[in-house]
């Protein structure tokens, strides 16, 4: 089995550029790896994501906008992060099921049993083997992410970026308890520091898994 990374954050924490740059790095070694997404990451979930970001969906309920998430990640996970992890990758993901954890429930206030059953069913147990959650502050990277979006030509994926900051808030704090309720699993990077050492952290991480000898088989 391969070993399935996932980063995590609020907007504009910084998580798409370490990604990318994690995936050059592993891929110059000759390390097999996937870049994903989520939502997204194969043409079903795509379009969901469409609905998602759409900023003009303002409309969209929590539960429906829950469901749209588990159905993106049942499609995500059986075309592309099962059959990837079987072969042998390393799968980077760009959010995963944190994520609807800290938006849906301690962001949107759904019940948090209620999620953690809909992701055990969309993942098909598949979960992280670690998660870097690059910790900002909401307030900062919510700016970062508007000068981003405005700064981009096409589709305005902002939905989210338009919330009140105090849902953002609400956002990071429960991914800071996750990080508290899991801390094998998530490793918690200083989002204020510089790109550079934010990578040199995150690569010496990913590094040291890789050569741990015969990992258990999920």
């Amino acid at each position: 089995m391969g070993l399935f990374i996932t980063l995590e954050g609020v907007e504009g924490s910084g998580k798409s550029t370490q990604i990318r740059n994690l995936a050059e790095f592993l891929t110059a070694r000759g390390i097999q790896t996937t870049l994903t997404r989520e939502p997204g990451g194969c043409p079903i979930a795509d379009k969901i994501r469409t609905i998602l970001l759409d900023a003009e969906n303002k409309t969209l309920s929590p539960l429906s906008e829950l469901m749209l998430y588990a159905a993106a990640r049942a499609q995500h996970v059986t075309e592309v992060i099962a059959p990837s992890l079987e072969a042998g990758n390393v799968v980077l993901c760009d959010r995963f099921c944190d994520a609807t954890l800290a938006y849906q429930s301690f962001g949107r206030g759904i019940d948090r049993g209620v999620i953690e059953n809909l992701n055990r069913l969309a993942c098909q147990g598949v979960s992280p083997d670690l998660t870097v959650l690059i910790d900002c502050d909401a307030s900062v990277g919510l700016e970062r992410a508007r000068r981003r979006i405005n700064a981009t030509a096409g589709p305005r994926e902002e939905r989210f970026e338009l919330e009140e900051l105090s849902f953002h808030q609400r956002v990071r704090a429960g991914y800071l308890q996750l990080a508290t309720e899991q801390p094998d699993r998530i490793l918690v990077i200083d989002g204020a520091a510089t790109i550079k050492d934010i990578f040199a952290s995150i690569s010496t991480q990913i590094l040291t898994r890789l050569a741990e000898p015969l990992r258990a088989v999920r």
